[in-house]
């Protein structure tokens, strides 16, 4: 692992483990699909903070539900497609995204109903639909399957979502549809038995995005998705993120595993390290001197789910001191990484 690639995946506070943020570069305009792993970022113009909004009386916290980091979040809801991609830059650092960040959305299906709750004339209380989480990439993007949501009473079509940088919740707001679009699809036969949003006719109506000099910031641009049918919803969330420097806390692990402190520590010729797995993974296990460099190589292979113990033997040629030690997991939900710090004599 090279330095700077080691100094975005940890940092060193006291005796703990922290995350900074990261970054990579792009340039491609928005609007446009992504070829690969390309990143979209809006070419030409400066990063804007997403304006703050509220968490509305329907969110739900399904970080802990390891099913729920997903990228198809309809559970079988009709409704038209709609690809939903974000990416998540940092306003302080020339808009580089940001990796690692975790997002959550939720919205309404087609007939403006949330999982999760008691509604006027329905309880969906223990169902998830229409929900998600994700991790940003290496390029700051995430993308969600989902569908064209629907409008109830009282508010105009929109999808919530927050943003948190490691543990720490840093983004809460909304994304808007341009009012055309959804005139366009309430008129198909899927959404056609509602009809149109007599409540709130249009953007600048709307208790949220009434200020269209925020909302434009918050606006999905909108294209017709050709192959699978439906729309596709971009957009770049702009977060106020440290240009450098450390966050506190441990990184998200997706809830794909749980890492635990070394036992012992300090340690002198040997340690373990302990570890449980949500579902069968590849797993990898490497040591690292504080200078980024790779010390040892414990482990490298599948592993099933469940709790795992693995006891390395230090080199007795390694100098005493701290080392870090790092497990990444790579299963169907994706790869995921987290970093501790430990002390050898």
């Amino acid at each position: 692992m090279k330095r700077s690639e080691f100094l975005r995946t940890i940092g060193i506070a006291s005796a703990g483990a922290v995350l900074p943020i990261p970054a990579a570069c792009a340039d491609k305009p928005e609007g446009s699909a992504p070829a690969g792993n390309e990143t979209v970022i809006p070419a030409g113009t400066d990063c804007v903070l997403i304006p703050q909004e509220t968490r509305g009386p329907y969110p739900l916290d399904l970080s802990k539900d390891s099913t729920k980091f997903r990228q198809d979040v309809t559970e079988g809801r009709p409704g038209i497609p709609l690809t939903v991609r974000l990416t998540i830059v940092n306003i302080n650092d020339n808009c580089r995204p940001i990796p690692n960040a975790r997002v959550d959305i939720w919205q309404t299906d087609k007939d403006g109903v949330y999982s999760g709750f008691q509604q006027p004339g329905i309880n969906t209380v223990g169902e998830t639909f229409m929900r998600g989480i994700q991790m940003t990439d290496s390029n700051g993007q995430v993308e969600f399957h989902t569908i064209y949501p629907g409008w109830y009473n009282g508010r105009v079509t929109h999808i919530h979502f927050e943003i948190y940088l490691s543990s720490v919740l840093s983004a809460v707001s909304q994304m808007a549809f341009p009012e055309a679009i959804t005139t366009a699809v309430y008129k198909t036969p899927l959404y056609s038995a509602r009809g149109q949003n007599t409540s709130v006719p249009n953007n600048a109506s709307d208790g949220i995005f009434s200020d269209m000099n925020n909302t434009q910031y918050q606006m999905l641009t909108i294209t017709e998705d050709g192959a699978a049918g439906g729309y596709i919803g971009t957009l770049t969330v702009g977060m106020n993120a440290p240009k450098s420097g450390i966050i506190e806390l441990e990184p998200e692990t997706g809830g794909q595993f749980k890492l635990q402190q070394n036992w012992p520590n300090p340690f002198g010729d040997t340690t373990t390290f302990r570890f449980g797995l949500t579902q069968a993974s590849q797993v990898s296990l490497q040591v690292f001197d504080l200078s980024g460099k790779n010390v040892a190589n414990v482990y490298s292979g599948a592993l099933e789910a469940g709790d795992h113990a693995i006891t390395w033997e230090k080199n007795k040629q390694l100098p005493a001191g701290n080392y870090v030690f790092q497990l990444t997991v790579h299963n169907t939900m994706g790869e995921f990484t987290q970093s501790k710090v430990m002390t050898g004599g």
